[in-house]
């Protein structure tokens, strides 16, 4: 076994991407280094530690036992060398090629990312915003494991080692299609449940906001379908009897897109609001405290939703 007096630290940061990759050519591509490059430095290592560390796999790469047990402490140790270093370097957005990789829920993603790519090409045109999915089942372990700097979504309370800003409260409203049964008259809890319901789950779940909020009066609604995607969902309701309800600004938003009927929500259904979750250690980070900044102000540009709107508390 290698003394770490002997050992080239460089060859830690080809064993991590190798080990968050499992794959040697897209961990080249990460470190910006050419396949062989990466082979090369696996093989040193391989003999400095006397272990395979990789395993060819179709697809990729099987760590060992003792790669699995090294990659979360050099991971960690590299990670808190890159926030030290980037707490203390400058950060002037109209010259940095820095990328911010974030995770944001779909809903999230749809009324923020639009305004917030805008005003990057125009602030720092040389960043680079990486979005992935986030939402509450997996915004921790995306942290925790530095694949996002920062998470934002309709999230639960989070560790003391997350700092959580608020963002926009939201209400909710009903879509369906132009024409529905449902699209005049009085809209009643009561003959909203009577049709089937369409709803939006990137993880699966069948049990949503209004879901909760009915089954506090002993009401229980049928679902038609749940979609993981929000793309499917105006055809679905342009095709069918189904109702959904979801927040109001993507209500109205696909409702002026798509030509849907779009309804106050009779299910009174305690208000939401998206938030921005991160770990302290980010908190003096210079190029992370201006995005933060900057979410913040394209979320103050969001136009308010004129009924339905929560106040704007500390309630979630």
């Amino acid at each position: 076994m290698a003394d770490l007096a002997t050992l080239d630290l460089n060859l830690l940061r080809v064993f991590d991407a190798v080990a968050r990759e499992r794959h040697v050519t897209r961990a080249a591509r990460r470190l910006n280094l050419s396949q062989p490059a990466v082979s090369n430095a696996l093989a040193r290592l391989r003999a400095a530690l006397n272990d395979e560390l990789f395993l060819r796999r179709p697809g990729g790469v099987e760590p060992t036992e003792l790669a699995l047990a090294l990659a979360g402490p050099v991971a960690e140790v590299l990670d808190r060398l890159r926030d030290t270093l980037a707490v203390h370097a400058p950060f002037d957005p109209a010259t940095s090629d820095r990328v911010f990789p974030v995770a944001f829920s779909e809903y999230a993603e749809a009324v923020l990312v639009p305004r917030l790519v805008q005003r990057l090409a125009r602030e720092a045109p040389a960043c680079l915003l990486t979005v992935r999915h986030a939402d509450r089942t997996n915004w921790q372990q995306l942290l925790e494991r530095g694949e996002a700097e920062l998470a934002l979504g309709v999230l639960p309370e989070p560790p003391a080692i997350y700092t959580r800003i608020r963002l926009l409260p939201e209400g909710f409203k009903t879509l369906m299609r132009e024409g529905h049964p449902l699209a005049e008259g009085v809209l009643t809890e009561d003959r909203l449940i009577t049709f089937p319901h369409l709803l939006h789950s990137p993880n699966g779940s069948r049990n949503g906001a209004v879901d909760v909020a009915l089954a506090t009066r002993g009401k229980q609604r049928r679902l038609g379908a749940v979609v993981a995607h929000l793309s499917a969902v105006p055809e679905i309701l342009q095709r069918t009897d189904m109702v959904m309800t979801l927040s109001a600004r993507l209500a109205l938003a696909l409702a002026e897109a798509h030509g849907l009927k779009v309804r106050e929500s009779p299910v009174e259904i305690r208000h939401t609001r998206l938030s921005m979750l991160f770990h302290r250690r980010f908190e003096s980070d210079a190029g992370h405290a201006w995005l933060r900044r900057l979410i913040l102000a394209v979320a103050r540009e969001v136009p308010a939703v004129e009924q339905g709107e929560a106040p704007r508390g500390d309630d979630d």
